[in-house]
Parts: structure tokens; C-alpha cells; sequence
């Protein structure tokens, strides 16, 4: 799989990007279909396919460098006031490419984007249920 990935081509250099940022194990760089202007990608250099597979050390790693790119992006950028953090597993949740991603999306308070949902309704005996088994499955 990792052969075949995008991403994974990237950090072996086979793909050019605009890098952001780059450690040993994490690299960041600019969409090239953006959501927004400045719109960012940062990802593990190893390849996991989804959040879960990543171990958490190195997932301690991904996170500063997302908390890092996301505070550059509001000061660097003319007109951000804030920004979403985008991360998706697997295709019934979006997921296009299969390399665990965060995507960091500059955002205006009058831009065009739609990331919202609409609220449902839960009753208190339903989300006690809910909570009660993914409690139950907790590591």
C-alpha cells in the first residue's frame, strides 16, 4: 500500500510539495486543491492508513506539529480568524487518501466553506447507552 500512496511518494521525494514543516517522522505541506487559501496537510512520514493505527508516540508528534502550523496559519495569513483541524478515517468518513491526515483550514467569519452539520437529538437513556458501550471498549 505504501508503495502506491500518494503521500507516502511525497516524503520519498518522488512528488513535489510546498513544505511547511519537516522532523523526522512528520512532514507539512500545502494543499494542492485547498479548501482555503494557505490550506495545510500534516502527516507521519511512516505509513498508517487511519488514526487508530498510529501509535501514539508518534501521533504526540503529528499533533504539535498540527498545534505549530495552525498558530503560524492565524498570524502569517492576512484576514484568518480561525481555522479548522480536518481528520478523517476511512471511506464512509471521507477519507480519500488512505495515509492518516490532518488537514488545517485557514477560515474567515464571511468565507464560503460549509463544514458544519446539522445537530440531531439525543435522549439522556440513549446517550447513557451510547456512552456505556464505547466505555466498554476503552483500552
Amino acid at each position: 500500500m505504501a508503495e502506491q500512496c500518494i503521500f507516502c511518494k511525497i516524503v520519498r521525494g518522488e512528488i513535489p510539495n510546498t513544505t511547511l514543516y519537516e522532523d523526522e517522522s512528520v512532514l507539512s505541506f500545502l494543499d494542492i486543491a485547498p479548501a482555503a487559501k494557505g490550506h495545510a496537510i500534516v502527516i507521519p512520514k511512516k505509513h498508517y492508513q487511519t488514526l487508530l493505527d498510529l501509535p501514539h508516540e508518534e501521533l504526540k508528534g503529528v499533533m504539535e506539529a498540527v498545534q505549530k502550523i495552525a498558530a503560524a496559519t492565524m498570524v502569517a495569513l492576512p484576514g484568518v480568524q480561525g481555522f479548522n483541524v480536518v481528520q478523517s478515517n476511512n471511506e464512509a468518513a471521507g477519507q480519500v487518501i488512505p495515509h492518516v491526515h490532518f488537514h488545517i483550514i485557514p477560515r474567515q467569519k464571511e468565507d464560503r466553506l460549509n463544514i458544519a452539520w446539522e445537530p440531531g437529538k439525543s435522549e439522556a437513556e440513549e446517550l447513557k447507552k451510547y456512552a456505556e458501550l464505547v466505555k466498554g471498549k476503552m483500552k
